[in-house]
């Protein structure tokens, strides 16, 4: 991996002056790595100062940390496409081929089964999850491992919907929170809980719907979700998978690069990343880098604002 990282400067787009105080320094987009065929989902692992992100058609997860570059982190992985860190600090794996949520520890080992039934359904293909900090795992259960030959294993919806589930480890309950997204892709919390932000992305497939667009629902009562509207269109491409900074604002793909959307609506501006963005994290020390999965390549940004922080 030689001549790694790659520097581009002139990436950001500022269209809303509120942008600006983040990216006052002109930080430079650096490309650290490529090899891929469709990077998703990255996941920051701070024991050893490292990404992990799947690379689904290839049926792998990939790591890279600036000490040993990009590896193969594990292969044969069923399709793994989103990640996220628990409580305790396992790793869970959204899976198209399980059509399940799993966990592994954080070296990967001693794989388990979270959930991957619904009143005794499948799942369609869980695709992203998120950790509320009552322990709770929320995640979308769009059709793409189902329909998508090079993501998955193939089959039918034995649910007959997408929808975005909440599954409670303390009392094994799992339990729908909204139909609303076409197909619910990406998801985050606000910082204070008291939203949730669904991307659906049924507009990213001819003859599937036309949606590329953000929706948000209340939290209510900590378990359910009232009041869902369209917060925001992404185009050109769709919102695929998005994190939240510390003020709330979000960072979400899309196919130029990643769009920074403010909680009122408003796109601030735009990260151009020359390859279309599947996912973004927020890692580092100081929780202030943007590590970006497009496509071939993981990219990073240093920002001056935080991700809400996880795990």
């Amino acid at each position: 991996m030689t001549g790694f990282p790659q520097r581009l400067d002139g990436v950001i787009e500022i269209h809303d002056e509120r942008l600006r105080p983040v990216v006052a320094h002109d930080p430079p987009l650096e490309r650290l790595c490529t090899g891929a065929i469709w990077s998703e989902g990255p996941v920051w692992i701070a024991e050893d100062d490292s990404v992990l992100w799947s690379d689904i058609p290839n049926d792998r997860m990939l790591r890279w940390s600036a000490r040993d570059g990009m590896s193969v982190w594990r292969e044969r992985v069923e399709f793994t496409n989103g990640h996220a860190r628990d409580r305790d600090g396992s790793l869970l794996h959204c899976s198209h081929g399980l059509r399940a949520v799993f966990r592994t520890d954080v070296d990967g080992s001693n794989q388990r089964t979270v959930v991957d039934r619904w009143q005794g359904k499948r799942f369609n293909a869980p695709n992203d999850v998120v950790v509320k900090s009552d322990g709770t795992i929320w995640f979308t259960d769009p059709p793409y491992g189902l329909i998508i030959p090079e993501e998955g294993h193939g089959g039918t919806s034995e649910i007959g919907d997408c929808l975005v589930f909440r599954f409670d480890p303390a009392s094994g309950a799992v339990d729908p929170v909204t139909d609303l997204p076409e197909h619910p892709n990406g998801l985050a919390f606000s910082p204070d809980e008291k939203l949730l932000y669904v991307s659906d992305t049924s507009g990213a497939l001819p003859g599937q719907g036309s949606n590329h667009c953000l929706w948000v629902f209340d939290v209510v009562g900590g378990a359910r979700l009232a009041n869902g509207r369209r917060f925001a269109d992404v185009s050109p491409g769709v919102p695929d998978g998005f994190r939240l900074d510390a003020q709330g604002w979000i960072y979400t793909s899309a196919q130029d690069g990643v769009h920074v959307i403010h909680p009122d609506g408003t796109l601030l501006g735009r990260l151009r990343v020359p390859e279309k963005t599947g996912n973004v994290t927020f890692g580092g020390g100081e929780r202030d880098t943007l590590y970006i999965a497009a496509s071939t390549s993981l990219y990073r940004i240093v920002l001056r604002t935080r991700g809400v922080q996880n795990p």
